[in-house]
């Protein structure tokens, strides 16, 4: 068997209605997994599911809308995961905000405690309803979908990185928490990627000149291209590896 098959495993997947989350759902999919898409909206996860059941077979997708941001809706997608497919093996927290665009000291309280909140209190709760039976199974992948954001300074964005930096922190933590139930955490950080969340910053061509200039690639990449790191951590491929974080940037943070 392949290192990289995911027969038999099931996995969530948070914001898989488009971008890095769908792409993720669609190479999981295709490895073997049953995947659960979620995203706020019902239509574009019914879309997304619908795909993946035509392309792979009934039963290999569910669509369950849910708003990271309420806790009830994050357990009622758990809850009918695990009807549907008996487990969750995997779990990607991929869905985060950013509604702030500026200097930290315009920002409001109500949109820093949002960033906050939704991009590292949410993939908490997540992963508190997920890995209890995973650690009991001794058995399962958590990644969380950071950002180099995480890793440098930033201007106009600085709540948002602070947010990406505290989610490699959180991966370290519950990797030494869950790793002697052989439970993996890993993060992946991803640079300027091809999706709808970073629009503006690839869409203008001389603002996409200005960001790839530096990068050794010269190019922003494209979901599929984070996916393959997601299918190395969730399979037996990355089985001894926990506890890291993988930067996928084009070379853009060694320059």
């Amino acid at each position: 068997m392949s290192l990289f098959d995911l027969s038999g495993k099931s996995a969530i997947i948070t914001g898989s209605s488009r971008g890095i989350g769908k792409a993720i759902a669609e190479q999981f999919a295709a490895a073997g997994a049953k995947v659960t898409i979620s995203s706020r909206k019902p239509g574009p996860c019914q879309e997304v599911a619908g795909a993946l059941n035509d392309q792979y077979g009934e039963g290999t997708a569910i669509a369950i809308p849910a708003n990271i941001s309420e806790k009830d809706q994050l357990q009622a997608m758990v809850d009918a995961t695990n009807e549907a497919f008996g487990k969750i093996d995997i779990v990607v927290c991929n869905a985060a905000s950013n509604p702030y665009y500026g200097p930290m000291e315009g920002i409001s309280d109500d949109a820093f405690e949002k960033i906050l909140s939704n991009n590292i209190i949410s993939n908490h709760w997540l992963v508190q309803m997920c890995v209890p039976q995973m650690r009991e199974r001794k058995d399962g992948s958590v990644i969380i979908v950071s950002s180099i954001g995480g890793l440098r300074a930033s201007p106009v964005i600085g709540a948002y990185n602070i947010s990406k930096a505290a989610d490699f922190q959180l991966v370290r933590n519950l990797a030494a928490e869950y790793g002697p139930d052989n439970v993996r955490v890993n993060a992946i950080a991803p640079g300027l990627i091809k999706t709808d969340f970073a629009r503006a910053l690839w869409e203008n061509p001389e603002t996409l000149k200005r960001a790839t200039s530096t990068t050794p690639l010269r190019r922003i990449g494209e979901p599929v291209e984070i996916a393959g790191a997601a299918v190395y951590m969730a399979s037996d491929a990355g089985s001894f590896m926990t506890g890291q974080m993988m930067v996928v940037d084009g070379g853009q943070t060694v320059v």
